[in-house]
């Protein structure tokens, strides 16, 4: 058998060379079948198919025991339901637990919904700094005031916080008045246009808002059209800053109409600095807002240290109660831009729902017209700080307001380093997102009880004013809201004279009581209202 075997063999194959080519030959040929096999496509799934294990996976080390989906869509996360936030899906993550999770893009983010994580969160300086939203280091500027850390913002703080005085409070009163007056004529207009039929009146209270705020921050350096191109371009701004948008600027986007609003808005504040840092320098010059106190204070510290510098003795109640650097106009309009940015859609969204609740609770708002009427008779005279301190039912008004739909419903923050969190059992890691809810914590039923009806007597006759821990509508620790003595007593301002004025009505729809997010939240039929003249009113002009 070996024999034929061998014959066989010597009759195919007629030496060594030959078989040395053959071998080469075949291996050749099977390494290009293989190599003609592996396309650029199967490359390119074979990188995309591990790309996506380690997204989950890096999303996984990151959720470790948090509240939240098993899976993450591939790199997008739930991107389209950020698109168009749902009032309904945030209240479900908040309810999920007091950690909660979900990652967009590149963003890992961390909800602390319950009032105790929230302080946590808020409390915390060394581990958290604001960030409001990815892009707002671009809009805001990065060198912005509000993302300032330690020392260098604790100094900053300790000159903004002489602005807001009891003193420079009554000096704003005048401004807000006569912008309020201004827009009671225009509601009575924009009605009659309309032969007295309710509209969406949203977005004119975004505008009133905003020439309110522009009128007490930079007084009369500004004029109505000015206002008026800044709430307009306002409205991209809030829309470049929703809270998850596509993460680089591109053109004809969200956040590339809210840069291109921003640089202006930024551009005519400036140009109000430079006004009002050559009025506030002549003899006799009386601060009408903001931009002028602030000024005010910084020539006062100049002309301080300058006598310092002469040799001078200087009694010690000559002295500034604050000592502050010369600010440049860019800085000012920077700092005045965020003022803007946290009272203009916040008062919006504040006064939109309290007219709407109280057109619907007609028996509440009488007793608003009841309380002003007593304090102020005619309407003509002006509003003073004594008469808003002395107005305690207009005052429970606003605040249930605020509690009932607080604002701001969430602030985010951006973990600057490691960040250990005992009660939850879990280190927020650096660079992620960490968001304090304030809903929870103001619809808590031990510190309120029926926290999901609207009860103003709850800060007459109840525990509400007690309940410091859960108030959490202008945030707490060192990054609590400058303004929120300013903002309580601008809303009670407006609804005391527009009460005092107008009277309005209110279309209730299928979702007026449902609530749309826009950076703050409005609710979702844009507030249908029609205003008309109060006939005593009428009859006494």
């Amino acid at each position: 058998m070996a024999s034929v075997m061998e014959a066989s063999n010597a009759s195919t194959t007629s030496s060594p060379a030959t078989i040395r080519a053959t071998i080469a030959s075949t291996s050749g040929g099977n390494l290009s079948g293989v190599l003609g096999n592996i396309s650029f496509f199967s490359v390119f799934f074979t990188l995309f198919a591990l790309a996506v294990a380690y997204d989950q996976i890096q999303y996984w080390r990151l959720k470790g025991p948090l509240a939240g989906q098993p899976f993450k869509i591939p790199f997008l996360g739930p991107f389209h339901e950020s698109v168009k936030p749902s009032f309904a899906k945030y209240y479900a993550k908040w309810l999920s637990g007091s950690l909660s999770c979900v990652s967009v893009f590149h963003k890992f983010v961390i909800i602390a919904s319950t009032r105790d994580m929230a302080r946590k969160v808020f409390n915390s300086p060394a581990y958290v700094k604001p960030c409001v939203v990815d892009v707002a280091h671009k809009l805001l500027r990065p060198e912005n005031w509000v993302f300032l850390d330690g020392k260098e913002h604790v100094e900053y703080r300790k000159g903004l916080n002489g602005l807001f005085t009891r003193q420079a409070l009554e000096t704003y009163l005048p401004g807000q008045q006569e912008v309020y007056r201004e827009y009671f004529d225009e509601f009575l207009l924009m009605t009659q246009e309309k032969n007295g039929k309710p509209q969406p009146f949203v977005y004119m209270l975004r505008e009133l808002m905003c020439a309110v705020s522009c009128r007490t921050f930079v007084g009369h350096y500004m004029s109505r059209e000015g206002v008026k191109r800044i709430a307009d371009d306002y409205y991209n701004i809030t829309a470049a800053m929703e809270l998850v948008n596509f993460p680089i600027i591109i053109p004809f986007t969200k956040t590339w109409y809210g840069k291109k609003a921003a640089d202006k808005v930024i551009e005519a504040f400036a140009n109000c600095a430079a006004k009002a840092r050559v009025r506030m320098r002549k003899p006799g010059a009386e601060p009408e807002c903001i931009l002028d106190r602030w000024l005010e204070h910084m020539i006062q510290s100049d002309r301080y240290r300058e006598r310092v510098a002469k040799g001078e003795e200087i009694p010690s109640d000559e002295k500034p109660a604050m000592l502050l650097r010369n600010f440049s106009d860019f800085e000012i309009s920077m700092t005045i831009f965020t003022f803007l940015f946290a009272s203009q859609d916040a008062t919006s969204s504040a006064c939109s729902w309290m007219l709407q609740l109280l057109a619907d609770r007609p028996e509440m708002l009488e007793k608003v017209r009841d309380e002003a009427k007593s304090i102020r008779a005619d309407p003509s005279k002006d509003v003073t700080l004594d008469m808003l301190e002395n107005m305690p039912w207009t005052r429970a008004c606003v605040k249930e307001t605020l509690r009932y739909r607080p604002p701001v419903i969430m602030v985010p923050y951006l973990v600057k380093k490691d960040f250990y969190i005992a009660e939850g059992n879990y280190t927020a890691k650096k660079g992620s997102m960490i968001i304090p809810s304030t809903w929870l914590s103001l619809h808590d039923p031990e510190a309120y009880p029926s926290p999901d009806t609207f009860d103003p007597e709850r800060w007459m006759s109840g525990t509400a004013e007690e309940q410091g821990k859960n108030w959490l509508v202008f945030g707490t620790g060192p990054h609590y809201c400058l303004g929120q003595t300013y903002a309580t007593l601008n809303l009670m301002c407006f609804l005391h004279m527009l009460a005092s004025e107008l009277e309005w009505e209110h279309e209730i729809t299928p979702t007026s009581e449902e609530i749309r997010v826009f950076a703050t939240i409005f609710p979702q039929d844009d507030l249908r209202l029609s205003f008309s003249r109060r006939n005593e009113v009428a009859v006494s002009a």
